[in-house]
Order: structure tokens, then C-alpha cells, then sequence
């Protein structure tokens, strides 16, 4: 009989979402004359920029046509597409990069989880507390941990509280790791990190022969001009950090697919016989041996995004969110809700009020305010007490979702 992969057993829990899914669907049976509103899954709601959906349409009837055909493309990537986001993304930061350090891909959640594969077991890994449960999980999966202990801590695993008190920016490891994962704009406490708290990383990062995978995702959603959208901001990362970046959130790709991970070749690792190797060339390598690209329409609507025109589309759909998380965390704050995030990210992380466990908060909000949020301890023990709100909604529902919240728990 054939085995399985004993390491997901180790698993004690569902994947947060659908355990959300479970319980709303379960209100909802109950409850049918209930209007749910949902602001738990930041999933987008606007639909996709206009020129991006032209360039979508004009690549599928390239499909249609024996001359504008396109069958298979380079498994990493179009390289109209490669440095579209390199000149309009990369380079107004400063930031230099070559072509083949580019890999575009159907999705940064994939990465963050493939990325594993040119890693050896035995590297010690980092991770915020609270995280994305993605980072974890697969972790867990690869076979890279033990079990988990009482608190939900995985043996083999370093966590990094991030709470109130070191405002949501994790402490550096005391103990000696090998790859540390970060996320700024962070998911899920919408928190950010300026150049120093950055250059603290990357420093310790060089001269503690650490790789760094930097979670980017909601770059876009930044509004202060001084917080780096880029870890390749801060001088030396190239020498350490991968980086990921999505247009699920700054395109509203959640349904179409397609991000990116930037590999520098001075990133290097060692062979189990003490040579360096760039992890550069073992991603391609990778990446050419079990993916096969994302689509060419995907590839060229996501270069529309690029555009001029389609940039300031896009621009106008990020504000709307970034206007509906004012309208949350200013809300919260009026019914008194201790809350953070929301300014540079889309995300609202608030304290849930009288020490309520953050499941039993989530309950209340869905019965008493029939809204859906994301329990804090879904990311993590240290998420415990505290529960996350997602700007990606309808205006009208985002309003009306306050209103009660305002109204049932001020």
C-alpha cells in the first residue's frame, strides 16, 4: 500500500479560511434572513482596471490568430513583462535588477511554499508570530519540523513574537537560524517597517550567513513616502534576500493568477560539501523542470498594469481600499476598539475588547453583527486577543459593517 507523507498529520488544525468558511456557512444555514458581511479573506471585490482587462481580452484573440499564436512561453517568465515591472516598479526605488532575476509566476502564495524546494532540510528557519499561515504550514509539510507543542509551536521552528509591546516588529532571533521570513506591509497586523528596522535584518542577515524571504505583497497599499516598498532598498540585501510580490491585491488578480519572485544571483548558499552556489541558478533550474508559466493573456494583462493608463487605474482602485480601511479603523477607534494597521496596509488588526479569545470575538461579530473577520490566533499564538479586519469590500458594506459594529460593541 502506498505511503503518505506523514508531516501533514502533524498539522492540528484546518487552514484558517476554511474553518471561517465552515462557520459562516453554518450561521447562514441557521440564519437566512441574515445579510453576512464579510471582511475576514482579503479577497478583492473591484473589478479588474480597465486597460488591464483590454490587454486580457487582446491576448486572448492573439489565441485566435495563426500569426499572434502563443503556445508555450519561458517557463520564467515573458521578458516584456520581466522589465516592464523592473523599470516602472524597481528602478524609481533605486533599485537595479537584471532580467534573469525575475521569475514570474501564477501566484506569490505558490512561491512562498516552492521556494522550500532549493532549501535543505536541515536549515533552521524563523517566523514572525503572527504570520501568514502559508509560511508554517508548509514548513510543516516539507518535513522541516517536529510536532507541535501545547502552545501550537512546531519543534525545529524559531518563532518571533510580534506584539504590542515591540509594536509588531519581531525581536532578532538569539538563537542561530538560517532562513527568516518577513512580511512588510505585514499580514496580518497591517503594520510596516522603516529602512532602519529593515537594515537591522539585512545586517544581521549578512554577517550571520542568512537568507532572508521577504513577503511584498502589499508594497502598493504604502502611503508614507519613507517606508521601502522594496527590501533591495536597503544596501546589502541583494547579497541575502529573495523577495516576493503579487498582483492578487495590487491588481485584483486573486481570480486571475500571477506574481513574481526576485532571486539576485549573489545570493548564495552552501553544498553539503561547503561550496557556495547561487540559489539563483537552482531556481531556474527549478522553475523550468516543474513549471510551465503563467499564461501569455495573464502575462499581458498583468504588463498593463504597467501602463501608464492602466497604473493610474489600478492607483484608483488601491485608494478606494485604502479610503475603506480609514473608514474601519476610524470606526473601531469610535467604539472604542484599541486598533492598528490600516494606513499603509490593508489590513486592520484590532484588540478585541474585555480580553475576549479571539474565536469567541469572531462569533460575536457574525451573531451580533452578522460581519466576518479573521480570528488573530488564526496567524499564530501571539495572535491571540486580537482579530483582523480586511479593506477589500463594497463601499456600502464596509460602511454598514461599522455602523453595526459601532452600534453592538460601543
Amino acid at each position: 500500500m502506498a505511503k503518505i507523507n506523514d508531516n501533514y498529520l502533524k498539522l492540528k488544525a484546518g487552514y484558517l479560511f476554511p474553518e471561517i468558511g465552515r462557520r459562516v456557512r453554518e450561521f447562514a444555514a441557521a440564519n437566512p434572513e441574515a445579510k453576512v458581511i464579510r471582511l475576514g479573506i482579503g479577497d478583492v471585490t473591484r473589478p479588474l482596471a480597465p486597460a488591464v482587462l483590454k490587454a486580457f481580452h487582446d491576448a486572448v484573440d492573439d489565441l485566435a490568430t495563426t500569426q499572434n499564436f502563443a503556445g508555450y512561453g519561458p517557463e520564467q517568465g515573458y521578458d516584456w513583462l520581466i522589465n516592464a515591472i523592473i523599470d516602472k516598479s524597481y528602478k524609481p526605488l533605486g533599485v537595479e535588477l537584471k532580467t534573469e532575476e525575475m521569475f514570474i509566476s501564477d501566484g506569490s502564495k505558490c512561491d512562498c511554499a516552492n521556494i522550500l524546494d532549493i532549501f535543505a532540510l536541515d536549515n533552521v528557519v524563523a517566523i514572525g508570530d503572527p504570520v501568514y499561515p502559508v509560511y508554517n504550514d508548509t514548513n510543516v509539510m516539507i518535513g522541516r519540523t517536529g510536532e507541535a507543542d501545547e502552545k501550537g509551536y512546531y519543534k525545529g521552528v524559531v518563532y518571533l513574537p510580534c506584539t504590542e509591546e515591540n509594536n509588531f516588529i519581531p525581536a532578532l532571533p538569539k538563537e542561530k537560524v538560517d532562513i527568516i521570513y518577513l512580511c512588510f506591509p505585514n499580514n496580518p497586523t497591517g503594520t510596516v517597517a522603516s529602512k532602519a528596522e529593515l537594515k537591522k535584518w539585512v545586517d544581521y542577515a549578512n554577517a550571520n550567513d542568512c537568507v532572508i524571504f521577504f513577503d511584498a505583497a502589499y508594497e502598493a497599499f504604502i502611503t508614507n513616502p519613507e517606508i521601502p516598498h522594496s527590501i533591495y532598498e536597503i544596501e546589502g540585501a541583494k547579497k541575502c534576500a529573495i523577495e516576493f510580490r503579487s498582483f492578487s491585491k495590487t491588481a485584483g488578480f486573486t481570480g486571475v493568477r500571477c506574481g513574481l519572485v526576485v532571486v539576485p544571483e549573489e545570493v548564495m548558499g552552501t553544498t553539503s560539501t561547503g561550496e557556495k552556489y547561487s540559489f539563483n541558478k537552482l531556481w531556474l533550474r527549478r522553475t523550468t523542470t516543474k513549471f510551465n508559466g503563467a499564461s501569455y493573456p495573464v502575462q499581458r494583462a498583468a504588463a498593463a498594469v504597467y501602463s501608464d493608463e492602466g497604473w493610474a487605474q489600478t492607483k484608483e482602485i488601491i485608494d478606494y481600499y485604502m479610503e475603506n480601511a480609514r473608514i474601519i479603523r476610524e470606526g473601531l477607534k469610535e467604539a472604542g476598539i484599541t486598533c492598528y494597521g490600516g494606513v499603509d496596509a490593508p489590513y486592520i488588526w484590532l484588540k478585541t475588547p474585555g480580553g475576549m479569545s479571539s474565536w469567541d470575538f469572531f462569533d460575536k461579530l457574525l451573531k451580533e453583527c452578522n460581519v466576518v473577520g479573521t480570528p488573530g490566533s488564526g496567524f499564530g499564538p501571539s495572535g491571540e486577543g486580537f482579530f483582523r479586519l480586511s479593506a477589500f469590500g463594497h463601499r456600502e458594506n464596509v460602511i454598514e459593517a461599522v455602523e453595526r459594529i459601532k452600534k453592538n460593541l460601543k
